[in-house]
């Protein structure tokens, strides 16, 4: 299992942009590899990337996740290819339907027919990134374009997709390199996701597919005090019912519990549960109260990732 690094944190923190370089740079330089920004709202997830690329020359960099709606995937599409361009080539797209919530309350758009609307978005999208054109007719999502043309340098990048339920499951196993994921848990992958983001992918005749999984990590002497903290900040995803359910799946009260927090040796132990799970990639969102757990947390996990 490759150990990557999840900095959507200092989004949702609201850092500068040249923190988030930085924070991707020292990822790099710390032998991680792959690095992972969340589209929220400001900055921009794929121009933050693209900035990334000038101050990093190897390390894969991913989305996690670009929700669809507000975006038609034509305009994904060039965004894409322009920035997999810039940055060498080292580009993962994850994608997601987001929420019911968040997009009827902040787009004022209906979240109707979901799958649907995946379905027909990938339509788009990944043949105008694969062969430069796309003649699709959907109800949702349509495009005819002969070329795409431009950035001449990039390949497709693959695409992940935020896959939780049976339907997305099969479209991301069938249709994508694979699956990204955010608070499920170990034995929640191992009993539900992976074997059926597997069957999808060998009935199309497809490979393996990637199954990139994350949460918050922090080596602590205080575990309770972390987890009270993670519980606290996290505490929006038990009112989504994509999120709930994974965790429900994983006998889990809450984010804190899928989490992996304590000792040196427990949170290599959690580690190593989600490698036994079937994750192929695994993304860690560093948590931390002081100085000393953004040291060994960082240090267990460079050791881990060196491994």
């Amino acid at each position: 299992m490759r150990i990557g690094i999840n900095g959507s944190s200092l989004i949702a923190m609201g850092a500068p942009l040249g923190q988030m370089v930085d924070h991707a740079a020292e990822a790099e330089a710390a032998g991680f590899s792959s690095y992972w920004l969340a589209q929220l709202a400001v900055p921009d997830a794929l121009t933050a990337i693209a900035t990334m690329g000038e101050r990093t020359s190897t390390i894969e960099i991913g989305t996690a996740v670009i929700p669809t709606w507000p975006r038609h995937p034509l305009m994904l599409a060039a965004q894409a290819l322009t920035v997999q361009e810039a940055i060498g080539n080292r580009l993962v797209l994850g994608i997601g339907l987001a929420h019911q919530l968040s997009v009827e309350a902040t787009l004022k758009i209906p979240f109707v027919t979901p799958a649907k609307h995946m379905d027909e978005y990938l339509s788009v999208l990944l043949p105008a990134m694969d062969e430069r054109k796309v003649s699709f007719t959907g109800d949702i999502w349509s495009a005819e374009v002969d070329s795409v043309g431009g950035a001449p340098g990039a390949t497709a990048p693959p695409v992940l997709l935020a896959a939780m339920g049976p339907r997305m499951l099969r479209l991301a196993g069938a249709r994508t390199a694979g699956a990204i994921l955010w608070l499920s848990g170990p034995k929640t992958i191992a009993t539900r996701i992976k074997p059926a983001l597997d069957a999808a992918a060998a009935e199309a005749g497809r490979p393996t597919p990637r199954l990139v999984a994350s949460v918050p990590v922090c080596v602590t002497s205080k575990p309770d005090a972390v987890r009270g903290a993670i519980a606290a900040v996290l505490d929006g995803y038990n009112e989504l019912p994509s999120y709930r359910g994974v965790m429900d799946a994983e006998g889990a009260a809450g984010p804190a519990d899928v989490s992996i927090v304590g000792s040196e040796d427990e949170v290599r132990a959690g580690l190593a549960a989600f490698a036994e799970s079937g994750a192929t990639d695994f993304a860690a969102l560093e948590f931390f109260t002081d100085g000393d757990e953004i040291t060994a947390t960082r240090a267990l996990l460079q050791d881990v990732a060196a491994g």
